[in-house]
C-alpha cells in the first residue's frame, strides 16, 4: 500500500501498516519496525528547537539496542524552517548533529495535504486541550512495539526528558 493505512480485520490500524517515503522518494514501510518502540518527530533545520536532533540522537544511541528507532520527519509548515531538499536536509543533520537516526522524506503534518502517518498520529494522540493539529516543529509521538501510539510530547519538551516514557515502552 501507498502512504495510506489499511483497516486490519478488527478494525485497528497501527503505525506498522503504513509507508512513508525516503528522503529520494522511495517507499519505506514502517511494519519493518514491528516490535520497537519508535519515536516520530516532526523536524526543521532552521528552528529555535533544531539544537533537539541532539537529544533525539543521544536517545537513539542510548536506546536502539533495546529496541528503540527513531524516525524524523523534515516539515516546511511552520515559519519555512525545513526549506531544503533531500540532500541538504541530510548534509546538514550528519554535519551539524551527527544524526544517524533515520531522516525521512519531507511531509505535511497538518491540514488537506497532510501525510497520512500523521493524520493518524494526531487523531490518536491529540494535544494540549484535546487539539489535533501539530503546533510547531518538533512535536514528537511515542509509539509501542505493538505499532499504537502511545503519547505526544509538546516541541518544548526536550528528548532527555522522554527517557522515561521510552524505558516504559522499552520493558513492554
Amino acid at each position: 500500500m501507498d502512504r495510506g493505512s489499511q483497516e486490519k480485520p478488527d478494525g485497528m490500524t497501527t503505525v506498522h501498516d503504513f509507508t512513508v517515503r525516503e528522503g529520494d522518494g522511495s517507499p519505506h514501510p514502517l511494519a519493518q519496525y514491528r516490535g520497537q518502540a519508535l519515536l516520530i518527530v516532526n523536524t526543521a533545520s532552521r528552528c529555535g528547537f533544531t539544537s533537539q536532533y541532539a537529544g533525539l540522537e543521544d536517545l537513539w544511541r542510548a536506546r536502539r539496542e533495546a529496541g528503540l528507532t527513531v524516525l524524523g520527519f523534515p516539515c516546511n509548515q511552520f515559519g519555512k524552517q525545513e526549506p531544503g531538499d533531500a540532500a541538504e536536509i541530510a548534509r546538514f543533520c550528519s554535519l551539524s548533529y551527527d544524526v544517524t537516526f533515520p531522516i525521512l522524506g519531507k511531509v505535511e503534518v497538518n491540514g488537506p495535504n497532510a501525510d497520512p502517518l500523521f493524520a493518524y498520529l494526531t487523531r490518536s494522540r491529540r494535544g494540549l486541550f484535546g487539539t489535533a493539529a501539530v503546533k510547531w516543529n518538533f512535536t514528537k509521538f511515542l509509539v509501542g512495539r505493538d505499532g499504537v501510539p502511545i503519547a505526544r510530547f509538546a516541541p518544548k519538551d526536550r528528548p532527555a526528558s522522554l527517557a522515561g516514557a521510552i524505558d516504559k515502552a522499552l520493558r513492554v
